[in-house]
């Protein structure tokens, strides 16, 4: 078996992206505006530069949010500007942005609403805010709601992380401003993160038994050839590898779906960009387990330091009685012997098979609805929420009314 293991060749890719300083907490000259119509005015470089230097100094890192994924994203998916950004900025500098559209209705109900917008593909809803600036975002964008509702009933915030500065300054002008809100869904997500390195925490994640079984099924797929784990940190040969990747994916249950990102030109172009786009930024990460340098297992996730974000995993199921997937993912447990890395957000559902038993440590990602408008607006939207929450077991982490702080999130 050979490999290319991370090590600290290369670690300059990983972190070149270091936090830039925060804008200073005296800046007092700021200005909440959206784009319109739709998005297209940041599709510059202008405007990109602004929103890269801004990625830099947010407080909560979220690559879905960054320009070199979620410009390719609207460019594919809303081609014709239904989204629009909410600009926030400091003294002349961006200091906050989130990509929001107004619907007509909520899930299945009639309930116009304005919404954080997110995609299949789109596995964080955390908007880009420079730290230091999350309390004036939150106010800034609220008043704007306010003033701008037109038929819009509440606010709807998608995929939160539910713990951090972001979110506390959230909590803090919900409760100043005495709106309703409530969280309505609320998942753990698994993550990797643990102070030991890759192989104490392998023996610790898994019993003896189940260590023993996945050796057994490496051992037996190399008898019938060279198995390599080949890792790249830069956009070496980027564009074959997302077609390989395609391929992968489409051969399998997603292609006979329809759901794998092949299958449309919309997200295939949006993969092959995002991923070059995040290569070219060294924010992302490509392991392929190879058998006679045939890719059998194959996964692409971003890097945002401290934190790295999972996003696209496939393999060959002709080979599953070898479980492929799950020996890739052990072999990215080696992320953990990186000093640059702190955390892992899988960007997985709580109950998947495969990373929510490698992976022990669990985040908490949520939507949150928030009252917005004159007071019969905002009674409209109690009802609303109270028959919501009443659907649900609420539990201590969710409130049908901020007055009052919940238990903190995990």
């Amino acid at each position: 078996m050979a490999t290319t293991a991370p090590s600290s060749t290369g670690s300059e890719s990983w972190s070149q992206s270091a936090r830039l300083p925060a804008i200073p907490a005296d800046a007092t000259r700021s200005e909440m505006r959206v784009t319109a119509p739709g998005w297209r005015e940041f599709d510059c470089p202008g405007q990109i530069a602004q929103w890269d230097a801004l990625a830099q100094r947010a407080s909560e890192p979220n690559p879905y949010f960054e320009s070199w994924f979620l410009l390719p994203a609207l460019r594919a998916l809303d081609p014709q500007g239904a989204v629009q950004l909410l600009c926030f900025s400091v003294d002349g500098e961006l200091a906050g942005l989130m990509p929001f559209q107004r619907s007509r209705s909520y899930y299945s109900y009639p309930f116009p609403h304005a919404a954080s917008w997110v995609h299949p593909n789109c596995f964080l809803g955390a908007p880009l805010v420079a730290r230091g600036c999350e309390t004036a975002f939150w106010r800034a964008v609220l008043d704007w709601a306010d003033r701008n509702a037109r038929s819009a009933l509440f606010l709807h915030l998608t995929e939160l992380p539910l713990a951090g500065e972001l979110y506390d300054a959230l909590e803090e002008v919900i409760a100043e401003q005495n709106r309703p809100s409530g969280i309505v869904m609320r998942q753990q997500r698994p993550v990797l993160a643990s102070p030991l390195a890759s192989e104490p925490y392998f023996e610790t994640a898994y019993s003896s038994k189940r260590r023993r079984e996945l050796r057994r099924q490496f051992n037996r797929l190399a008898d019938s050839g060279v198995v390599e784990f080949v890792w790249h940190w830069d956009d070496a040969g980027i564009a074959p590898w997302c077609e390989d990747f395609l391929r992968l994916e489409a051969s399998g249950w997603k292609g006979e779906a329809g759901s794998a990102l092949g299958c449309t030109d919309a997200t295939r172009a949006l993969f092959c960009q995002a991923l070059e786009g995040a290569a070219g930024r060294g924010k992302l990460v490509r392991v392929a387990l190879t058998l006679d340098r045939r890719p059998i297992a194959m996964l692409a996730n971003f890097v945002d330091a401290p934190g790295s974000f999972g996003f696209k995993t496939a393999f060959d199921e002709s080979f599953g009685a070898y479980s492929p997937g799950v020996l890739l993912e052990r072999e990215y447990l080696k992320v953990l012997d990186r000093s640059d890395i702190a955390w892992c957000d899988s960007c997985a559902a709580p109950d998947h098979p495969v990373m929510s038993e490698m992976w022990t440590a669990r985040r908490a990602i949520g939507r949150i609805s928030v009252g917005i408008g004159g007071p019969v607006r905002r009674t409209a939207f109690r009802a609303i929420l109270a028959q919501e929450l009443g659907r649900q077991d609420p539990g201590p982490e969710t409130s049908a009314d901020t007055g009052q702080k919940k238990d903190a999130p995990a």
